[in-house]
Order: C-alpha cells, then structure tokens, then sequence
C-alpha cells in the first residue's frame, strides 16, 4: 500500500501499491509520475525553499510557507491522489 501523508510543513510518500506486478502497476506508476512531477513544478515554477528526498518507495518534500503558486500545486497533486485512491481504493492508496 502507499501511503501518503499531508502535514502542515511536509509531505511524505512511502510505500508501494502491490496493484500488480513490478514493472506493471500503474497505481504505483500514476503516484510516482504525480510526485516527480510536483518536486520537478516546485523547483522549476517557484521561489520556495524546499527539501526532499526521494528513492524507491520513498519521496519526502518539507517546506515553510508555500507561495501561492507552491500551494496551488500542493493542491493539485492532492487532488489526482485523492482520485486515484478513488479510482483504485483504499487498500492501494491511503491518504493521512
């Protein structure tokens, strides 16, 4: 399962979905292409200072105050997460 935890300053991602296969499981393939590309928006799109970590099964991104835009995109990644655990349940992907 991956879970995926929202807080104040930091997101984390660990885990993976055991939808299928490694190599073919696109829930762990959808949430790791929207996590690359929120730490790829964050860098290229914003002034926010932020910290990550990323490795399989694992991204962490901290930050302080996020700008507008830094949020929209928080936002946005929290969104289509939100749909794939709808999309896919709960056992796949938990959200906290």
């Amino acid at each position: 399962m991956i879970v995926v935890k929202i807080r104040e300053n930091s997101l984390s991602i660990d885990g993976h979905a055991g939808y299928a296969e490694v190599g073919k499981d696109i829930v762990c393939a959808a949430v790791s292409a929207l996590a690359q590309g929120l730490l790829h928006s964050l860098d290229a799109l914003t002034d926010d200072k932020i910290s990550t970590e990323a490795e399989s099964g694992h991204v962490k991104i901290e930050y302080g105050n996020l700008s507008e835009r830094g949020q929209l995109l928080m936002d946005s990644f929290f969104i289509a997460v939100s749909d794939i655990q709808e999309a896919y349940g709960e056992e796949y992907v938990q959200i906290q």
